[in-house]
């Protein structure tokens, strides 16, 4: 996934580290979902707490937020078109996103694959016309 506040499998807990280190109310980031396979999770702090939202992915290929009960549920093309929209103030989360939690370079990180290949380069700048999406099945 070509977003750069897409951070992957990382535990709710080193989520709220990342969140808490920027200490702004509206910090914001998207990460893999612990408990349900292929969901992903946004989440928003706000005043020392983290609120995590369910974004789940339709057949159809559009993202959602998963909505308490009596809440319209609001789909969206892509993902920067839901962060667009929940940039926008009342648009029902505990704070709108103001500032994005991005993943550090790659190259600040030791060489992982351990294969003398490595390029060190650091993908998230990288236009997003290169990025192809694969998505679990």
């Amino acid at each position: 996934m070509g977003l750069p506040i897409y951070h992957g499998p990382i535990s709710k807990q080193r989520c709220e580290e990342l969140l808490g280190q920027k200490g702004k109310d509206g910090a914001y980031l998207i990460r893999d979902s612990e408990t349900i396979q292929g969901a992903m999770c946004l989440c928003v702090y706000k005043q020392k707490v983290v609120y995590t939202y369910r974004l789940l992915q339709t057949h159809t290929g559009y993202y959602t937020l998963q909505a308490s009960t009596g809440t319209q549920e609001m789909y969206f093309k892509t993902l920067q078109d839901l962060i667009r929209h929940y940039k926008k103030r009342n648009k029902g989360l505990a704070a709108r996103l103001r500032y994005s939690v991005k993943r550090k370079n790659i190259e600040t990180e030791p060489n992982p694959s351990g294969n003398d290949d490595y390029d060190g380069h650091d993908y998230e700048n990288v236009d997003s016309a290169d990025y192809v999406d694969v998505l679990p099945e």
